[in-house]
């Protein structure tokens, strides 16, 4: 058994309670990581092909666990299947399905051998082959009927044809050709469309596998009032599923589109206003709104309202007044939505310095750079270029003679 224990460290999640997702129907044991589940109860529940399952009794007292392939006690022989489900979710499963207490419930022989594996897989191999040649007698003896799938049991003694038929079918000689065809006992098991559907498997419009093999185990019948209450359009090949039924999916949301159906007017109602007089054209039953036109065969002047304000109008219009409009006195524009932030920025926002243009313009914040002291040469340059006008300080001393100042550049220069 393999733990996935929780971060906080509260607990562990077993991946017993899943087992392998291979077979239709499969059933989540949620109670497969307590202590002490597989003894709470010796029935067990066995899968085998597609959407068949049974309930055995453990006599044996076998340690069993989901996803083990056992032998059970069949009707003759053994038949070879899977245990889906352990402990005591198997009493309250038992008692969903209706199994009835007086049925007689058949034993657990053993976990499966190599050879119980050998002979079901001859066995099942033989499927296929047995069904297209069952189809061919039937068809020769002009029988209505269509058979969708055979099943061989574990031992390969017992065969079982699955068929379809619409009127009654008197199969007495088919099933004395097919004993004297196949070797095998047999047994012919009527199913309805639905059934087929669910034991052949398939994808639907939606993208994934059907619900009848997959998960449903009892199938409700749907009717076109289903699509009515939900405004979809009755449209046959839209609305039918793959076994040619209506789909088993209409039922899912048809109870909320009834209880939202509650809030809104009836459509028969027209709405008086000074205006004219408004019909009904469309809703959004879910949202609920109503749009009403002035024109019962075209959209003429399509005014949407809430299903509140139409029936302040109804009321109205029986006290024998008439709004000006549909539209509420107060009638504030709806908001606009939201623009995305992106869409209000430019890509270029980052291009620009700041403070400034690219040309470099004048800034009047912005720093000057302090100018850097000027060497003592540089200075000396300067002096000697000075005019003997500007280099008095204006006293007494200006005629007194001035020593030469040498230039520092010109200090290697030979002397005259």
């Amino acid at each position: 058994m393999t733990d996935f224990k929780l971060k906080n460290g509260s607990g562990n999640l077993c991946c017993k309670g899943c087992s392998r997702q291979n077979n239709k129907l499969n059933t989540y044991d949620y109670m497969a990581d307590i202590p002490g589940n597989g003894e709470e109860s010796d029935m067990v529940e066995v899968q085998f092909k597609n959407t068949r399952k049974g309930y055995f009794r453990n006599s044996n007292k076998l340690k069993l666990e989901k996803g083990d392939i056992v032998a059970v006690e069949a009707n003759p022989g053994h038949d070879i299947g899977t245990v889906t489900l352990t402990g005591r979710l198997v009493p309250l499963q038992m008692r969903k399905v209706n199994f009835k207490a007086d049925t007689e419930i058949k034993r657990v022989y053993r976990k499966a051998k190599a050879v119980d594996m050998e002979k079901y897989d001859e066995a099942k191999a033989k499927e296929h082959a047995t069904m297209i040649h069952a189809r061919q007698i039937a068809l020769s003896l002009n029988l209505n009927m269509k058979i969708g799938d055979v099943e061989y049991q574990g031992d390969g003694n017992k065969a079982i044809f699955y068929y379809i038929a619409d009127e009654r079918v008197d199969f007495r000689q088919l099933i004395k050709v097919l004993a004297e065809a196949f070797k095998v006992r047999i047994e012919m098991k009527q199913i309805g469309a639905r059934q087929e559907a669910g034991r052949i498997g398939g994808i639907g419009p939606c993208g994934r596998e059907l619900c009848c093999a997959t998960w449903m185990t009892s199938f409700v019948s749907v009717s076109t009032n289903a699509a009515r209450f939900q405004d979809i359009s009755l449209n046959p090949q839209k609305l039918a599923g793959q076994c040619a039924k209506l789909k088993c999916c209409l039922n899912y949301e048809v109870d909320d589109y009834v209880e939202s159906q509650k809030r809104l007017p009836s459509r028969e109602i027209e709405l008086e206003t000074k205006d004219g007089t408004y019909y009904f054209f469309k809703a959004d039953i879910l949202k609920g709104v109503i749009t009403y036109s002035t024109d019962k065969n075209f959209v003429a002047n399509a005014v949407t309202i809430t299903g509140k304000r139409a029936f302040e109008i109804i009321n109205m219009n029986r006290k024998g007044q008439k709004p000006d409009t549909l539209l509420p006195s107060e009638h504030k524009p709806e908001p606009k939505p939201s623009a995305d932030l992106l869409e209000q920025e430019s890509l270029t926002r980052f291009d620009k310095r700041k403070g400034g243009n690219n040309n470099g313009g004048n800034n009047p914040n912005r720093k000057k750079k302090k100018k850097k002291p000027q060497g003592a040469g540089q200075q000396g340059i300067e002096s000697n270029n000075r005019k003997p006008e500007q280099q008095g300080n204006g006293n007494d001393n200006n005629n007194r003679p001035q020593k030469p100042q040498r230039n520092s550049q010109s200090s290697n220069a030979p002397k005259e």
